[in-house]
């Protein structure tokens, strides 16, 4: 019987939940980017770590790290070349803080307890990342 995955450590929340074709596209089917293979693009690509310090950042091998990347590389080229629209969810994952957004003006932040106003426009309107992307 195979053991239960850990989750994959993520440092934020992405800034976007997907991505559209221009153009013409394949309405039928969109291709799920999990929330691991983004990290590892992100870590990997964007801020150029090499695959060792990306496996500690997520908490995985260097092996599952490889496997994820693979995997989001993979989904991102079926995307670009079906023109299937993009989008970023799920996955088995967790932040590596609590994570909220503002419902007032948008601003993405971390801090210790909900129960604070936003730091941008001072709105009680906030919501919790942790459970709104857990919920997809």
């Amino acid at each position: 019987m195979p053991r239960k995955k850990r989750q994959r450590r993520l440092l934020a929340p992405p800034s976007v939940k997907g991505f559209s074709v221009f153009g013409p596209k394949n309405r039928a089917e969109q291709v799920v980017l999990f929330f691991e293979e983004y990290e590892s693009i992100k870590l990997l690509d964007y801020d150029n770590l090499t695959q060792e310090e990306a496996a500690v950042c997520m908490d995985v091998s260097r092996p599952t790290l490889t496997r994820i990347y693979e995997s989001a590389r993979n989904k991102v080229a079926q995307a670009m070349v079906e023109g299937k629209d993009l989008l970023i969810r799920g996955g088995n994952f967790q932040f590596d803080e609590n994570w909220y957004r503002c419902n007032a003006c948008n601003a993405k932040f971390n801090m210790a307890s909900s129960e604070e106003n936003c730091p941008v426009c001072h709105s009680s309107e906030i919501i919790s990342l942790n459970e709104f992307y857990k919920e997809d």
